[in-house]
This record gives C-alpha cells, structure tokens and sequence, in this order.
C-alpha cells in the first residue's frame, strides 16, 4: 500500500510540527493502511455550513460538490497532493463498500461493547461521535439486511434505536469535527485485524439490540 505503519507513525509525528500537514497523513492512514476512500466534506465556519447554502439539510456533515474522493490504496504523497486542493475540508468515509454502520445511542454503544468485549465477539472500529451516537463497524450488507436480521431476532417490533448505514452514506471520520458540534472520536480503534474484514452484524445484533431495549427501559 506505499508504507507501513511504522513509516505512518513516524510521517504523523513529523507532520505535527509541520501544521497542515497532519490531516494530509490522516487521509493517507485511512487509505493507505485501512484501505478505505475517503470523501472531503464540508465544514461548519462562522455557524454556517461551508457549502453556502442557507437551507442545507447536514450542515457540515457532508461531501463538498465536485471535490474529488481519495481512492483507497492511496499513498502518503498522493493523499496529501489531493487533500491540498480542499484546505480545512472534513474526512468523511463512504459507507457501503468495505463497511456498513450500526448506529446506535452512545450510552447503549458502551454498554454493548463492553458486554461485546466480554463475551469475546469479534469486532471492528467503533466510533463516537458529538451527537451522542456510537458507530459499529461491520460487513457491507447490514443496512439491505437489517430488517430482516432484526424480525428473525424478534426484535422488529421493538421501537429499538438502531438504525444501519449503507451504500450512499458518509460518517465523518475521526478526528474531523462533526457540524460543529466537536470531534468524532474512536471507541474502538482501527487495526489490521479489524479495518479489512469488520464483523458480520449478526454477530453483533443481538447484543446492541438488548441492550438498547433495556437502555430505552431505563431512560
């Protein structure tokens, strides 16, 4: 993939003292070892989103028109020729393709990954993010599934907050602010045994499901 992560973590200490260029070594980390594309979006500036429009529906939280996408598989050099042409722009990665996302309420997130974690399940990147919701990591294929996952589970009826993600959306990736709200963070990070091949979301459904279900009780 043009480096390794070795050669990422002594580029990233580097680029700290050269200002800017950390967010081109980011970009680089999440298509050059996790192997994921990454998409510059808009940004929050002066409590407006950057894309102009006053009626925007995801105030920065969005892929900016006609920037183009950082490929997969691209290299230090060429992650930071690409993200020069956007400057200040958020990462946002493409859902769909090598993931789909669970998404559920940050509390419950916790829970579940500590029960998860417990239980020896395997598992992939977890995010959180400013609003108060956790991200799983899992196969592509969850969102086209994850009705009938959840009826076969007997959790369809259950008002459960837990929706999927899939092809045509974007989370914003760590450490990007999220519509201003602040940083997306990782719970979980990335890693060679988790970023290629997240877990399928059956694996994980039945734990986020309860423990949304009894978090829902609670509150």
């Amino acid at each position: 993939m043009g480096f390794t992560i070795g050669g990422i973590r002594e580029l990233r200490s580097g680029s700290r003292r050269r200002g800017r260029a950390t967010e081109g070594t980011a970009v680089a980390e999440y298509t050059g070892l996790w192997g994921w594309a990454v998409t510059p979006g808009a940004r929050i500036v002066d409590g407006d989103c950057s894309c102009g429009e006053a009626d925007c529906p995801s105030p920065g939280a969005h892929p900016l028109d006609r920037a183009r996408e950082v490929p997969a598989g691209a290299t230090l050099e060429a992650a930071a020729r690409a993200w020069a042409e956007v400057p200040g722009a958020s990462m946002l990665l493409p859902v769909g393709r090598s993931f789909d996302v669970l998404d559920v309420a940050e509390q419950s997130g916790r829970r579940a990954l500590v029960r998860m974690e417990r239980m020896g399940l395997p598992l992939g990147p977890v995010a959180v993010t400013p609003a108060g919701r956790a991200q799983f990591f899992v196969a592509p294929g969850a969102a086209a599934g994850l009705p009938q996952l959840l009826y076969r589970m007997g959790w369809d009826d259950a008002g459960l907050d837990l929706r999927a993600l899939g092809p045509g959306s974007h989370i914003t990736a760590p450490p990007s602010d999220q519509g201003g709200l602040g940083p997306v963070r990782w719970l979980r990070s990335p890693a060679p045994d988790n970023a290629a091949a997240p877990p399928e979301a059956r694996l994980l459904l039945g734990t986020l499901a309860y423990i949304c279900h009894r978090w829902a009780l609670c509150g």
